[in-house]
């Protein structure tokens, strides 16, 4: 029970180390999860490499570290890349819809 009770423990850790490189702040996310500054602090420090190592592979970026051109470049055409799939999509459905009810 211990044992699961941890691994819980250190996902919720990690989550909040997550939030607070996200947002670039660590005390704005302490006083918003109700906790002390030096004890989130203390997390950033244990869990810092892991989080920001899965960050990375989600193409997630903490603010503290901007992204390089090429990332962006990347994100953009990824996002281009599904705007047109999802245009594509939309114009489907249209045709779809309008073969099965006309008029």
């Amino acid at each position: 029970m211990s044992k699961r009770r941890n691994s819980v423990m250190e996902g919720v850790k990690k989550q909040y180390v997550r939030m607070a490189l996200e947002a670039g702040n660590m005390s704005f996310i302490a006083r918003k999860l109700g906790m002390s500054t030096s004890t989130l602090s203390d997390w950033v420090n244990l869990y810092r490499d892991e989080v920001e190592r899965e960050m990375a592979n989600e193409g997630v970026f903490p603010l503290t570290q901007p992204p390089t051109p090429s990332d962006l470049q990347a994100k953009y055409e990824k996002a281009m890349k599904l705007l047109g799939e999802k245009e594509l999509e939309v114009a489907l459905l249209r045709e779809q819809l309008k073969k099965n009810f006309p008029g």
